[in-house]
């Protein structure tokens, strides 16, 4: 059986090395409300920072970054596992990430990360924000 996370109000550093953490030690997770999460930091900042990641590279030949908030949230998981290696790839394959809760998973058990709340500023950006700022249409 599969751990549903809710990402809302969740720093998306400390829930991705959670997921991460997670994963590699073989369970599945799905995560919900992947626009709900949040960077912290000034707005300009992160909101560049993000621009400039998108814009990196050709368009023919990458290196390419998502603009929707559920895979900015994946790929920000990945980054923190040994994609490269075979461990890695089975790790990532068993994380799913959504925005929203999806209908088959409404009666679930929402589960929080306490670790990945506490919030210490009032300077942060939600993960949806940014994907509007990026140009998605998924929010």
């Amino acid at each position: 059986m599969a751990i549903v996370i809710d990402a809302d109000k969740h720093i998306l550093g400390r829930l991705s090395t959670n997921i991460a953490k997670r994963i590699l030690n073989g369970e599945e997770v799905i995560v919900v409300n992947a626009e709900k999460a949040i960077i912290t930091g000034d707005r300009q900042v992160i909101f560049n920072k993000y621009l400039d990641k998108y814009h990196r590279g050709k368009q023919t030949s990458g290196p390419f970054f998502p603009k929707r908030a559920d895979l900015i949230l994946k790929k920000t998981v990945r980054g923190m596992i040994p994609f490269m290696h075979p461990r890695g790839r089975e790790a990532y394959r068993r994380v799913r990430v959504y925005v929203g809760i999806p209908k088959e998973l409404e009666s679930a058990k929402l589960e929080k990360i306490e670790s990945a709340m506490t919030l210490w500023t009032d300077k942060y950006v939600t993960l949806g924000e940014v994907a509007e700022r990026l140009g998605s249409r998924v929010r």
